[in-house]
């Protein structure tokens, strides 16, 4: 449904007499199956957004080839456009309208006529279970009903592919999970999703599989549970702060821990994520003994040892060198 390949965008910022060339996007390659939903990740600044703006015609390439819904990217936005919807992460909607008016005018200006796009209006009402509140000011709405608006504004004309960037961004724990239904109920219905996230745990859950963008270049794809698989072994969070009767660790208490446990040999990675370090490990049964015993040695007492499995925020660290809350 979406094919990319060679992708690139540069901005040029100019400063007296001299000139910066900023790569956002470097020639990313990817493809997006008909009826999947597809995660793409990324921290602040790596062409995440630059990639989503130019996949839905907001943004010219530079260079290189896309074809999505079957037209191309840069010889047909116009048909792109027809065929694709986009939720962008601020709303479109207006304070003193109300959800119902606004659905007529979205379809309206697909080319849909008054009797059409007020049965659209309807369907999507009961779609996304607006009823309760379709015909109250926009303004008097919740963060999740907004957000589900939105979605609903997004898919009235039946898009073959919709871009959802960062869907669920600030909303509460039950409305994030009635957001989540409605994603995977779109895509039950056929429909292609490209969803855009900070929130692993959320990538994890719906997507069918999901690219990492770092620097402008793809640096790992997969499903969730193939990429998870790459992290071999355990891992092993020491948390230094929480015996720490004054909070966060002293810096050079978590620079000798670092350092320490970095030069055990049954120690594959061990990074540094605020005031905990995390270790990969073969065996977290086994090596969480051995992390004592080495930090006591040094004098150093953690306050906390747990040990899980790998989890996407491990495959973020191992292909990023960061978090993506980084």
């Amino acid at each position: 449904m979406i094919e990319v390949r060679g992708l690139r965008k540069s901005f040029r910022s100019r400063s007296g007499r001299n000139v910066t060339v900023v790569e956002a996007v470097r020639g990313v390659d990817f493809a997006v199956e008909r009826g999947e939903i597809f995660g793409f990740l990324g921290p602040n600044g790596a062409g995440k957004t630059t990639t989503l703006q130019m996949l839905a015609t907001l943004l010219r390439p530079d260079d290189g080839q896309a074809t999505i819904a079957g037209a191309d990217l840069r010889r047909e936005p116009a048909q792109v456009r027809r065929r694709i919807g986009f939720v962008a992460q601020t709303s479109g909607t207006y304070g003193n309208s109300d959800a119902r008016r606004d659905l007529v005018l979205q379809a309206r200006m697909y080319g849909m006529s008054k009797s059409t796009a007020k049965s659209l209006a309807e369907a999507a009402i009961a779609a996304f279970q607006l009823e309760s509140f379709a015909g109250r000011r926009i303004g008097t709405y919740s963060g999740g009903q907004r957000r589900r608006l939105d979605v609903a504004l997004g898919v009235i004309h039946s898009p073959q592919v919709i871009f959802l960037d960062e869907p669920t961004a600030g909303l509460d724990p039950q409305s994030r999970a009635r957001m989540w239904q409605e994603v995977r109920r779109l895509r039950d219905e056929g429909m292609t999703i490209f969803l855009t996230t900070h929130y692993l745990d959320e990538a994890d859950a719906l997507c069918d599989r999901i690219s990492i963008i770092d620097n402008g270049l793809i640096v790992a794809e997969g499903t969730p549970s193939d990429l998870k698989r790459e992290i071999s072994g355990d891992v092993v969070i020491v948390d230094m702060a929480a015996s720490d009767t004054a909070g966060a660790p002293e810096p050079t208490t978590m620079v000798e821990a670092s350092k320490v446990l970095a030069e055990q040999p049954f120690v594959h990675a061990c990074e540094t994520v605020d005031h905990t370090l995390r270790l990969n490990v073969e065996s977290g049964a086994v090596a969480i003994p051995q992390v004592i015993r080495a930090l006591s040695a040094k004098g150093i007492e953690p306050g906390a040892i747990e040990t899980r499995r790998p989890s996407l925020d491990d495959v973020f660290l191992a292909k990023t060198g960061r978090s993506l809350g980084d």
